[in-house]
């Protein structure tokens, strides 16, 4: 079964990075994001690939609570998630990336549901999410699209 730590990063060519210190809360976006390109792929049952990825010790280290929020809710609300960011696209929702379109979709829930995290955490996250997992350019993509989310969503905390 193919999952997203079978995609290389820059395009299929090796690259080796050190490993920065994450949060147990990143990794909780990326364990989610791995699970949530899983489901898109393959629409496995996200309690199967919830149980898969504990069985494969993935769940280890992460804030377990934080992971099965965005994993079960992204999957359960993807569609209306989809809403807040398609006018932001330059192709339509079914022609973005699967991994891109999974990030896209936490940073939209996040945005969307969790005010107490500032919106510059939640699109640096993403950027982050897709420097690591997404095609070359893919960081900038997903910060512009998700700045204009912010901006429709969070105009207080921006001040506009």
């Amino acid at each position: 079964m193919k999952t997203i730590n079978d995609i290389q990063p820059g395009q299929g060519e090796e690259v080796i990075e050190p490993e920065k210190k994450v949060s147990a809360r990143s990794q909780s976006r990326r364990v989610a994001l791995q699970g949530l390109y899983q489901w898109q792929m393959t629409n496995e049952e996200i309690p199967q690939i919830i149980k898969q990825f504990n069985e494969d010790g993935l769940l280890e280290g992460l804030e377990f609570d934080w992971f099965k929020e965005l994993i079960s809710e992204v999957s359960a609300n993807a569609e209306q998630l989809d809403t807040l960011y398609a006018d932001y696209l330059d192709r339509a929702v079914t022609r973005i990336d699967p991994v891109e379109r999974a990030i896209l979709r936490i940073g939209s829930y996040e945005l969307q549901t969790k005010i107490e995290i500032p919106y510059r955490v939640v699109i640096n996250e993403s950027v982050e999410l897709a420097k690591r997992f997404g095609a070359e350019e893919s960081h900038k993509y997903i910060n512009g699209v998700l700045d204009k989310v912010a901006k429709q969503l969070r105009k207080l905390e921006m001040g506009l």
